[in-house]
């Protein structure tokens, strides 16, 4: 007869553990830069759509409310969304401003600009092209006059 008091096969060695861990470790290796570059890559695809974004809007906002919107660059990482009620192309008491700034977010992106685009109230704009850029490479937004906003 068997006694049920003692268990025998539960659990793993210490041995069996070590060699798991070396395994999982290998890997880790192997994939950490690929894991960076993919994270570096993303950051940057995202703060060219988030700029892509915002020209769209604008864009909208200029037709359905019948007056300028103005995109303004001010250094390489915070640009300021302007509604130029009276659209005289310069910021007066009253208008609303956004200020949007790239680096809480994507902290290793930057952008450079042609132009401030203007966005017009027929959905034709000023044009411009900004270049996004880090470490993995470059996006080009560009803006044509006909209010056409597409990432290159």
């Amino acid at each position: 007869m068997r006694c049920f008091c003692e268990k025998r096969g539960q659990g793993f060695t210490l041995v069996e553990l070590i060699i798991s861990i070396a395994i999982a470790a290998i890997i880790m290796a192997i994939l950490a830069p690929q894991l960076q570059k993919m994270m570096t890559r993303n950051r940057l695809n995202g703060a060219a759509r988030q700029i892509v974004n915002d020209l769209m809007n604008s864009r909208m906002k200029a037709s359905s409310q019948n007056n300028r919107f103005r995109v303004i660059f001010l250094d390489n990482h915070r640009y300021m969304i302007h509604d130029d009620d009276n659209n005289n192309n310069s910021i007066d008491t009253g208008e609303a401003t956004i200020t949007k700034d790239i680096a809480s977010s994507y902290r290793d992106v930057t952008f450079s600009s042609t132009a401030n685009p203007i966005f017009y109230p027929r959905g034709t704009s000023w044009g411009t092209t900004v270049t996004v850029s880090n470490s993995i490479g470059s996006k080009t937004v560009s803006v044509s006059t006909a209010g056409r906003i597409k990432i290159d």
